[in-house]
């Protein structure tokens, strides 16, 4: 690496939360936090950043920026994916973000969220006999990518499932209605058949194959499921949920309100009206690709950005 380049950092806005890393010359961790912001509020139906989410945002990257100034950061990239991906004023946002942060933003595909995100998860897990098949369970879009721990991805595919994007599209009640649900479920079903159909690698595990589970959605179940009234990085990344326990939690956050979630040890602030979508989606992966187990990962696309800085360095 250059000795030009000292500390890196990564940006992620995605459609629900905005959210920092920060790494030392020693790829050594000195800052990881996460905003949520609602960035993509309303964008599934109008095409539109609502301006008060831009808003939201760009307050939380003058938060970052100041962060980034005091642990000197040398060099950075920022991240938009489906939100703005899918906004007719996605542009305006990144240039506002651009000039906010002083880091160009770059505005992700589907299968480049992927890849980052494969990267940043296999990153620390060890060798296995199977496949890799990592579950990025954002808020407009869910990826899923399959490969081994080492090379690239062997396959990627973006579907349009995140949990906000099915919250306001067909979770309208709080709780969710029992035809809401299975409309959700239906959609699911629908985009993986289309995942199925792209990657067939997908059809074709090999055995002793892995599934592991990022985003806010996953690592908010594994707290609940530990019952952490406190985030604790070591009881988080690497857990374990089985299909009947993701299944179970399914079924008892869909039957509740929000409020009541919201109470709940583990529940991340913000995150209670729309961790139901967001779960169902995992149920519905582990339950058509046959995994009994999915593996909770705390490292995810911010750290396959900030390993690419590296690399280039």
């Amino acid at each position: 690496m250059s000795a030009a380049v000292t500390t890196v950092a990564a940006v992620d806005c995605g459609t629900n939360s905005t959210r920092l890393l920060v790494e030392g010359p020693d790829g050594g961790e000195r800052a990881r936090l996460m905003r949520i912001t609602r960035l993509g509020q309303g964008v599934d139906a109008t095409r539109r950043l609502d301006p008060a989410a831009v808003d939201r945002t760009l307050r939380v990257l003058e938060e970052f920026r100041a962060v980034m100034d005091a642990e000197k950061v040398t060099a950075a990239r920022m991240a938009a994916t489906s939100a703005v991906r899918d906004a007719e004023n996605g542009e305006e946002f990144l240039e506002a973000a651009s000039g906010v942060l002083g880091v160009p933003a770059e505005l992700l595909a589907g299968a480049e969220e992927g890849a980052f995100a494969f990267a940043g998860a296999t990153s620390d897990l060890p060798p296995g006999p199977g496949d890799v098949v990592v579950v990025d369970i954002g808020g407009g879009s869910t990826e899923l990518i399959v490969g081994r721990t080492t090379g690239p991805p062997a396959g990627v595919v973006s579907l349009d499932v995140g949990c906000v994007r099915l919250t306001e599209r067909f979770l309208r009640h709080d709780p969710p209605s029992a035809v809401e649900l299975g409309d959700a479920r239906g959609e699911i079903e629908v985009q993986l058949d289309l995942a199925l159909r792209a990657v067939p690698a997908l059809r074709t595990l090999h055995a002793g194959s892995r599934l592991v589970g990022l985003a806010g959605t996953v690592s908010t179940l594994a707290m609940l499921d530990q019952g952490l009234a406190r985030y604790e990085w070591g009881r988080v990344h690497h857990a374990v949920l089985g299909r009947e326990t993701v299944h179970r939690w399914a079924g008892v956050l869909a039957g509740e309100p929000a409020a009541a979630r919201a109470r709940r040890p583990g529940m991340v602030p913000g995150r209670e009206d729309i961790i139901v979508g967001g779960v169902v989606v995992l149920d519905a992966v582990m339950a058509r690709l046959g995994f009994a187990r999915c593996l909770v990962s705390e490292r995810d696309i911010l750290d396959g950005l900030a390993a690419s800085l590296r690399a280039w360095a």
